[in-house]
């Protein structure tokens, strides 16, 4: 029952699926600095697409692929029906989340609290499978508390591989289910890259992609030197043009680099486009708020948008006054 098609998309560099932040105006926004990086979504729970807005949750642009849906769920049938419904929207890859450690996750038996449950996880990922022609993957912590022995992640890896899942992304964290936040979850528990690797080593055969702390592309050729794919998340949001470099460093494309400017004036049709349907600017201009971190006129420009963007009718207009407080 392997998952043949789960090679076939590039991911040697992707751009981490994040509540509240990784949107459809996001990921386009992110794709006008990269080419090639694999863009994810927000985590969707079963029941959102089950019973809730399926046009709110899965519209996307085209210009975002390639992109993947991240489902949130525990129940194999209902994933597998929600990775049907990704399919026939068109994405390219659907990934399964045990790795979200928020207390309303785990209440609804999805996310970290899984990595105590091998066998559900696989059950889960081969439903899915089954379901479609596209890539499944699953994105996990190295451990949980309770469970944070190298060991026993070699035996979840090794029970959730053996229904033919070939695409590991892996967070070098453990996560602590209960006393600590979702944000404490992402920096106090001690990042384990040799685990990542260790685990490469373990299971030649699989695709491992390494998630965590990566905030320079110098530490992304270095990971890249263990593994097969390196997964950023927070920096690509609040430092976006660090991608600048990823598709001649991680794909071979050595097109010329646009500067923050150009990639702001590209953008700009679109946000005409979303104002025009009723999208209000500060939707799609707190993306943005990070383009020029480090530039002369970067906090400038993030005060001016912060506090005119949410302002009744702010317009495109708003945005060319902040763009114009920062260097050309």
């Amino acid at each position: 029952m392997a998952n043949k098609s789960s090679k076939k998309l590039n991911r040697t560099l992707s751009v981490a699926p994040m509540m509240d932040w990784t949107d459809r105006h996001e990921r386009y926004f992110l794709r006008l600095i990269t080419r090639h990086t694999l863009l994810y979504t927000e985590m969707v729970t079963t029941g959102a697409l089950l019973h809730g807005d399926r046009e709110r949750f899965l519209h996307y642009s085209p210009e975002e692929h390639p992109v993947a849906l991240q489902l949130g769920g525990s129940n194999p049938e209902e994933l597998a029906a929600c990775t049907k419904l990704a399919e026939d929207w068109g994405y390219d890859e659907v990934n399964l989340n045990v790795g979200c450690p928020s207390d309303r996750v785990q209440n609804g038996r999805i996310g970290a609290c899984l990595m105590a449950e091998p066998e559900t996880v696989a059950n889960c990922l081969a439903q899915m499978q089954k379901a479609v022609s596209i890539p499944v993957t699953v994105k996990h912590r190295i451990g949980i508390n309770g469970r944070e022995e190298f060991e026993q992640l070699c035996q979840f890896v090794e029970t959730v591989s053996a229904v033919g899942c070939e695409t590991f992304i892996i967070h070098a964290r453990i996560a602590i289910l209960e006393g600590l936040s979702p944000k404490e979850n992402r920096e106090i528990p001690p990042l384990k890259y040799e685990w990542v690797y260790a685990i490469k080593k373990e299971f030649p055969h699989l695709e491992i992609i390494l998630n965590g702390g990566v905030n320079t592309m110098e530490a992304v050729q270095q990971h890249l030197s263990h593994i097969d794919g390196v997964m950023i998340g927070r920096e690509a949001y609040q430092n976006p043009y660090i991608l600048a470099q990823a598709d001649a460093l991680c794909f071979n494309d050595h097109h010329p680099i646009p500067s923050r400017h150009e990639i702001l004036s590209q953008f700009y049709p679109y946000i005409e486009k979303e104002l025009d349907s009723g999208t209000r600017l500060h939707h799609l201009s707190r993306h943005i708020l990070g383009l020029f971190q480090g530039q002369p006129g970067g906090r400038q420009f993030r005060r001016y948008l912060s506090e005119n963007a949410c302002k009744p009718g702010s317009s495109l207009q708003t945005l060319q006054a902040a763009a114009a407080l920062t260097a050309s």
